[in-house]
């Protein structure tokens, strides 16, 4: 835990990383708060008003059973586990159990589409999943092309031959569970994470990665927890950002976690859910903070006391930054990081300045630099790669069956995030763009490889690019530039046709929102698409 400094540099000279030897996920958010026997720890509102509180005794009971529910069905140490669930009590009682058997969690997103879900779940060998009836059919769907999965539960609607009852195992199952004894370093969930040259990649992380994103989140959020913190997110809890940055670190805590995520952001919810709950504590993305920004004079209608924002994955401008302070009554504490090694640059209003732009200093306890092709540390004011040195706590331990993308992320000791930007003679970090073609949409990074991949797989289309069109509330929009067969016309029914074919098979956010049909695209002469050449085309056109 951050000790509390006068001065950025007083809390980054005297932190001390403490990681013991032993260490599981499970036992650390859940069963150590477990004898306070009314200590609460979850309050579940679903889409339909209804709300549900659940202590930590009620968290370490029901994982227990579930535990013991996953052994009897063949779910053993380092099997693979997908969970499928929105933000509800089920997802957290999951992923308790799943690190209690010593088994590695897949969260996934449930707007997910079959394709997402296919690659992800046959990439990990995934033995199990847990999901609900409105997301089964999928499951369903493609679980003859899975030979790895044997076991599907599910949580409420489903009654699909074979489909086991989450609820009604745990009501058969015994509250007495011993958690197996894992190591820090132990592997225990992959999160998948797009890139632009190929399918997604699965960062593997282990049981520490919990205890190395504590002091980015207690930094950005001015020292959590603190007395009458409560901590919620509209980032769902498949994402490193709703999982690891808010779920996790508030249960390691004891503080209690708001569970609420509609199928689509209200921003005048937002407002009435922090004032309804009285929430102190929230992990916003910026699209969200833009959305939230439209609502008028929320001030004069609801009563609201919020104590820190953190928010990342895109810059923030000073017009929002000076939104937080009239409206939220607060700093927005900006902080950067990524799947592989998330939550190493931040910033803390109460104890540095704050500069419009920057996404803050290096996080106590991680060594974060601006590197050069071959490594080396630029000076201040010199463009380069940002990179973390490791060892580090927060750091992947590998990219899932992939170790030559594994290689490729280090260069020395050097961690590369694949993102430039420079650093000031005042430690600022300031972001300049990506190495790579990640597209940033709404908080989400996107890789165009997936989509591309989906969008080829359309009977008209013969060939398909896709790049990041600027945009100014999402901060960018998925475009894709699609030459069509020979025998095709393009027009307006096509476009959508092809939108909706995306959308219903990846995800939501990752269809393309802007389609040009073109003759031709730019090539390389290896035949490589010259996504630079695009984003021209795109810019003389807007």
């Amino acid at each position: 835990m951050l000790k509390l400094g006068k001065t950025y540099g007083e809390v980054y000279q005297s932190f001390q990383w403490m990681i013991p030897d032993l260490y599981n996920i499970g036992v650390d958010i859940c069963d150590k708060w477990a004898h306070q026997r009314y200590r609460l720890a979850l309050i579940y509102e679903d889409e339909n008003g209804q709300v549900e509180k659940y202590t930590f005794w009620d968290l370490k009971k029901l994982s227990n059973k579930l535990a013991n529910a996953l052994r009897a069905f063949g779910i053993d140490r380092r099997d693979r586990v997908g969970i499928l669930l929105p933000q509800c009590p089920e997802t957290a009682i999951s992923h308790i159990a799943i690190y209690k058997i010593g088994a590695i969690a897949i969260p996934l997103f449930t707007l997910f589409g079959t394709d997402a879900l296919e690659y992800r779940l046959a990439n990990s060998q995934a033995k199990g999943i847990i999901t609900d009836g409105t997301n089964l059919d999928k499951i369903v769907e493609i679980w003859g092309k899975l030979p790895h999965l044997k076991t599907v539960i599910v949580t409420k609607g489903g009654k699909e031959e074979k489909v086991i009852d989450f609820w009604g195992s745990i009501e058969k199952a015994s509250s007495e569970f011993k958690p197996l004894k894992t190591r820090a370093d132990d592997p225990a969930l992959i999160i998948y994470t797009s890139g632009t040259t190929g399918p997604p990649k699965g960062a593997l992380h282990a049981h520490r990665v919990v205890l190395g994103h504590l002091p980015g989140v207690e930094f950005p959020h001015n020292f959590f927890p603190r007395e009458d913190d409560l901590f919620w997110t509209p980032a769902d809890w498949a994402w490193i950002g709703g999982l690891i940055d808010a779920l996790f670190p508030s249960l390691h805590h004891g503080i209690p976690v708001v569970a609420h995520r509609a199928k689509k952001f209200d921003p005048e919810e937002a407002f009435h859910l922090i004032a309804r709950y009285g929430i102190r504590n929230a992990f916003m993305p910026p699209t969200a903070l833009k959305m939230m920004r439209q609502v008028k004079e929320p001030r004069s209608r609801y009563d609201y006391h919020m104590r820190s924002i953190g928010s990342g994955g895109e810059t923030l401008g000073e017009e929002l930054l000076d939104w937080g302070k009239e409206t939220m009554g607060l700093v927005i504490n900006e902080f950067y990081g990524q799947t592989e090694a998330n939550l190493v640059v931040a910033n803390c209003a109460e104890i540095m300045e704050i500069k419009p732009g920057s996404m803050g200093k290096a996080v106590p306890g991680h060594i974060v630099e601006v590197v050069d092709e071959r490594g080396d540390i630029v000076p201040p004011g010199s463009v380069g790669q940002v990179a973390i040195k490791r060892p580090d706590p927060v750091m992947f331990l590998e990219y899932w069956k992939n170790q030559e993308a594994t290689e490729e992320k280090y260069i020395g000791d050097w961690c590369l995030t694949g993102d430039l930007a420079r650093k000031d003679d005042d430690g600022y970090f300031w972001f300049v763009g990506r190495t790579d073609d990640v597209i940033t949409s709404a908080g989400y990074r996107i890789g165009p490889a997936e989509i591309e991949d989906c969008l080829m797989k359309h009977a008209a289309v013969g060939m398909a690019a896709v790049i990041g069109s600027p945009d100014e509330v999402r901060t960018e929009i998925v475009k894709a530039f699609i030459v069509l067969k020979p025998e095709v016309t393009p027009s307006q029914a096509l476009e959508e046709e092809i939108k909706s074919f995306v959308k219903v098979r990846l995800a939501a956010h990752e269809y393309p929102r802007e389609i040009e049909f073109v003759k031709e695209l730019p090539l390389t002469a290896t035949g490589k698409i010259m996504r630079k050449e695009l984003r021209k085309m795109d810019i003389r056109r807007k």
